[in-house]
């Protein structure tokens, strides 16, 4: 396992962190997602641990908290050898103080995140989505006393739009507050809407990637095939409306091809796709999921191996869709690539 600097900080994450919406599952997605309980989510962390993976992600949603209460008892006695990295602000109840960033609802979530997860300090605190109604002013200010109090040590964000990152990071350099230097995004072979404009922000103002499904959410299992139906354990049977929409002829096209690359290295269809990730600037940390032992080895399996030129250009080919506007011109027009080169042809 290799480590990497996350954006413009000194903390050193692995390629590969151990997502925990499989812990406690519960309710129409996350019980689709996995039911592990402390006895395997325990025996999850052995392995990923053994394996160099250092770092653990969870939410205060994820089965409205009891995956972090899972993954709190599953590092017991190791806190020191892990990284905790959590999620607020997405809604947990219908009341008014129950959604958003604001300060009293901040350091409240914080709080309660805390206590699920049995533990002094959370090493990295990501806002799960931008609080609209909340003058970022006052969330910046609320994670400047969290980090001064010594309950977070970074901050970041996750599934924010380019001109709500860059608001933040804006902000926080006026006010002298800790910077966001984790973006958590979705980011697969079939999903490379995060190039277009927030990988470019993220090169320029620091900000490392955490990705999360990078499987598309599951349909890069090598399970999905042209011509065939969904199996019938496949969780996009009933969570498909909650994930990111893939068109079938993207899909297909993409899995042909990672099928044809799987072939030639003697390696599987999510392993390809996500050695594919980890090639990719500004990406930290590839965030994996796993029910079983057996998924999450060969997850693990997606390190320690570099693809080749030919099949890296290959799987860029076929997963490329064109941008929309205002990105298209500098992907298609030398004048406006001669102003701001793309990342990617």
């Amino acid at each position: 396992m290799r480590y990497r600097t996350l954006g413009a900080s000194g903390l050193r994450v692995p390629e590969l962190g151990l997502g925990t919406g499989t812990f406690a599952g519960s309710g129409p997605l996350f019980g689709e997602w996995g039911t592990a309980g402390p006895e395997q989510a325990r025996r999850l962390v052995d392995l990923s641990l053994d394996a160099g993976v250092t770092l653990f992600d969870s939410a205060d949603v994820y089965s409205e908290g009891a995956a972090e209460e899972v993954l709190g008892q599953a590092v017991q006695g190791r806190r020191d050898r892990v990284l905790l990295s959590t999620k607020v602000g997405l809604p947990t109840g219908a009341g008014p103080q129950d959604a958003g960033t604001s300060r009293s609802r901040l350091i409240r979530t914080t709080e309660d995140a805390l206590r699920r997860l049995r533990t002094d300090r959370i090493d990295l605190l990501q806002l799960h989505a931008f609080d609209a109604s909340t003058p970022v002013e006052e969330t910046l200010s609320a994670l400047d006393a969290l980090v001064r109090d010594g309950k977070v040590r970074y901050v970041g964000a996750s599934n924010f739009s380019g001109w709500q990152l860059m608001k933040s990071l804006a902000a926080a350099d006026r006010l002298h507050t800790p910077r966001h230097v984790a973006h958590q995004v979705y980011y697969s072979p079939v999903g490379r809407d995060y190039e277009w404009e927030l990988m470019p922000l993220g090169l320029d103002q620091g900000v490392g990637a955490l990705v999360w499904s990078p499987l598309g959410w599951g349909r890069l299992t090598g399970r999905i095939r042209r011509g065939l139906p969904l199996p019938e354990r496949s969780r996009l049977h009933r969570t498909s409306g909650f994930g990111p929409p893939v068109a079938d002829e993207l899909l297909f096209d993409v899995v042909d091809v990672l099928l044809e690359v799987a072939a030639e290295t003697g390696r599987t269809v999510p392993q390809v796709a996500i050695n594919w990730l980890l090639r990719r600037p500004t990406v930290a940390s590839v965030i994996i999921g796993a029910r079983t032992e057996e998924q999450l080895i060969d997850n693990l399996g997606a390190v320690g191996w570099e693809l080749d030129p030919e099949q890296v250009e290959r799987l860029d080919a076929v997963s490329r869709r064109e941008a929309p506007y205002p990105y298209y011109p500098y992907r298609r027009q030398e004048g406006f690539a001669r102003l701001d080169p793309p990342l990617f042809a």
